[in-house]
């Protein structure tokens, strides 16, 4: 019984080493992929406040008086 447990243990240890070796580039991928998400959340949510700031009307501008004297 004690080899039993002894050795289902051992194969659970080279299990977790296996999986952690393989899933270690995933989560790092995994982690820039978050990144690159949330970089690109920011970008939309920006453009978006962009867009509805700039949709009021632009206050008319008075026409500009001219200091030269027009030629007749």
């Amino acid at each position: 019984m004690e080899i039993g447990g002894i050795s289902f243990s051992v194969g659970m240890i080279v299990i977790a080493a296996i999986a952690f070796f393989v899933l270690k580039k995933v989560v790092k991928m995994a982690i820039r992929a978050v990144i690159v998400g949330l970089i690109l959340l920011i970008a939309i949510v920006g453009g978006i406040s962009l867009w509805m700031s700039s949709e009021k009307t632009p206050a008319a501008r008075p026409a500009a008086n001219s200091t030269k004297p027009v030629a007749r």
